[in-house]
């Protein structure tokens, strides 16, 4: 049996708790252990404690990490994310920094429709190249679990195509993914004449194949004015779940279009971005629990100023959880740290709030809260070390990398250079 002993941490964020998503006053309770302590065996975790009674525990051939005072977490789950995807949109970038909207530069054939593009131009070898950068990316800002989103192929060899990518790299990786099927992400350009042919396309090709093939466990789309409407949305996810598979949802990002209330409706586990979201959609995604997934970076980058109303959703009771958003045209960050602190600066969450939503929160969005998102003893042992003293400071300074090292399922799978 392999023995991991995780000695002299200053603080060991166990985020141990009620067994579900937290909501309400329960997102601060992160439940540190000062001057903390872990054994873990064979990959999952055996006990916690102080470091002297770890210390006391562990067999005399057990593996030592001294963690030398610093903040030990458990690894970030990234619970909405475009990690697959050809080229770049840094023209674009640039564009947006002279005046350009979003809407503009994607009413003029940008945005998703040009990364579709050179996705759908890249091999499937390239893809994996490309992504296993991004992989490695993740890894350094201490997240151990991706879910994984398609919808830059908009056809049925492409979108299988980034699906097998992740499968791929879910193997060959420490990363975790879990893959969504995100096939009416925008309507690809030789369907604009004829979006019910692509919307059939969608249910009558890709969905069975997908789901035949295995490729995903959940499947989303863009709820949105100008791309999927409420009942077109609605037609899509009733398919998806015929299939059996979960529903994940893009709503009310750049208008306030009804998506929230309808991921109440279809039953989806989670209702993503809602910057544009009032109280009626606050109080529908409640009734149904489904748990918003927001986003801060992605209205960071387009240069906007409405956040989600964060306050509001946890005050009335919901189980937030934060993502990256990372994806090529409007959200270029893989770091939850600097989600964090958007989420402190922007939406007036606290560290501990946003270290919950971006853990356990972010585990039970993806079905996964009974292995994953906690310290507890029988969960994996997926954690990440910073160099830091006080969890805090993840969210107070931005812009500096705090990653010491990343362990998944007890090994070591990233390490800073001195």
């Amino acid at each position: 049996m392999n023995t991991l002993a995780v000695l002299h941490a200053a603080q060991l964020v166990t985020l141990a708790g009620p067994g579900r998503p937290r909501v309400g006053a329960e997102l601060s309770d992160v439940a540190i252990v000062s001057h903390g302590g872990m054994l873990v065996r064979d990959g999952v975790i055996a006990a916690l404690g102080r470091s002297d009674e770890i210390a006391r525990q562990m067999p005399a051939d057990a593996q030592v990490v001294d963690a030398g005072g610093r903040v030990v977490l458990p690894g970030f789950i990234d619970a909405h994310a475009h990690p697959v995807f050809g080229g770049n949109r840094v023209d674009e970038f640039e564009l947006r920094a002279r005046g350009a909207s979003y809407e503009e530069i994607a009413a003029a054939g940008g945005g998703i429709r040009s990364t579709v593009a050179k996705t759908r131009a890249a091999s499937e070898e390239e893809l994996r190249q490309q992504a296993l950068k991004h992989a490695r990316w993740f890894l350094q800002c201490g997240t151990t679990t991706v879910e994984g989103k398609s919808g830059y192929g908009l056809t049925l060899a492409d979108e299988l195509k980034m699906l097998r990518v992740m499968r791929d790299l879910d193997a060959e990786t420490p990363l975790e993914f879990v893959r969504t099927f995100l096939g009416a992400h925008a309507i690809p350009e030789e369907f604009r004449d004829q979006p019910e042919r692509y919307v059939d396309c969608v249910i009558n090709e890709m969905l069975p194949q997908v789901a035949a093939e295995g490729l995903a466990e959940y499947c989303d789309i863009f709820c949105e004015r100008g791309y999927f409407d409420i009942e077109t949305a609605r037609r899509i996810l009733t398919a998806a779940k015929s299939h059996q598979l979960r529903l994940r949802m893009h709503v009310d990002q750049l208008t306030n279009s009804g998506g929230a209330a309808l991921a109440a409706e279809l039953g989806a586990a989670t209702a993503d971005h809602l910057e544009q979201t009032e109280e009626d959609g606050i109080e529908a995604l409640l009734r149904a629990k489904v748990q918003p997934v927001l986003l801060p970076g992605s209205v960071y980058a387009l240069g906007k100023t409405r956040y989600p109303r964060a306050r509001e959703m946890i005050d009335a009771g919901l189980a937030v959880v934060l993502a990256t958003d990372f994806n090529p045209g409007s959200s270029q960050t893989p770091s939850m740290p600097m989600v964090l602190s958007l989420a402190a600066t922007q939406m007036k969450m606290t560290p501990a709030e946003g270290v919950t939503a971006a853990t356990i929160n972010a585990a039970y969005s993806l079905h996964r809260g009974d292995r994953i998102g906690s310290l507890e003893p029988g969960k994996l042992a997926n954690f990440a070390i910073f160099d830091c003293t006080d969890y805090r400071e993840l969210a107070y300074y931005f812009g500096i990398p705090q990653t010491h090292s990343v362990y998944v399922k007890g090994e070591r799978v990233f390490a800073a250079t001195s």
